[in-house]
């Protein structure tokens, strides 16, 4: 079980990278789908919650909204606010995956002054998710458009999901405070479509919505 852990935090943590490296807004979306799989599986594989009744509806309820709601939500904003497949940063995508592996070492090295409980059932628990949660905010910082700084929060939210899902047996409502931040999440994205319709429009009327279609 705790290599199967491994497997899934590693590769939340190689997606994170892709995240911050990519160019391509359509294959982020993608990857911040996959991404909602994973962790949506981390509550079944770890040892504090695979005996516990929360495990089965915390997994169900971030598969839904990490894997299926946002990634929809976050194309579809794309779609209507008409933001091209390129994703626009403030560094070069090399440099932003150099400044990644920096933030994956330091933390790491962050990681190793923690007093770890003997709950923890692996190690990578809690440079995984400081590393998520500091790739979310580097990509806040360098990422020019909206849509893509959104991308940026919920790798940083995810960072948090993690963290709540290793301390779950002795601070549980950590788990649910990444769900309400994937559910604001949620609200922004309809906040920037509802912002572009308004500015075309001047008006929130949803008859004016035909005007959208192709």
């Amino acid at each position: 079980m705790q290599t199967l852990v491994d497997i899934v935090l590693l590769l939340v943590l190689l997606s994170d990278l892709y995240l911050l490296s990519s160019s391509r807004l359509g294959a982020s979306i993608k990857v911040l789908a996959f991404q909602g799989v994973m962790l949506s599986l981390l509550p079944f594989l770890s040892s504090d919650m695979v005996r516990s009744p929360h495990a089965f509806i915390i997994a169900i309820s971030s598969c839904t909204i990490k894997a299926i709601l946002i990634p929809r939500l976050l194309s579809r904003a794309a779609r209507e606010v008409h933001i091209g497949l390129e994703i626009d940063s403030y560094i070069p995508y090399g440099a932003s995956l150099l400044a990644g592996m920096g933030v994956v070492l330091l933390s790491f090295w962050v990681a190793r002054k923690f007093q770890l409980p003997v709950t923890v059932s692996t190690r990578l628990w809690i440079p995984v998710s400081l590393a998520a949660v500091m790739i979310g905010l580097l990509m806040l910082i360098i990422r020019k458009k909206a849509i893509s700084q959104v991308i940026g929060y919920l790798a940083m939210e995810n960072g948090i999901y993690v963290l709540g899902l290793s301390f779950a047996a002795q601070m549980p409502f950590l788990v649910e405070l990444g769900v309400l931040l994937d559910i604001f999440a949620g609200v922004f994205i309809m906040g920037i479509i509802l912002n572009h319709i308004k500015y075309y429009f001047d008006d929130l009327d949803v008859e004016n919505l035909t005007v959208l279609k192709d």
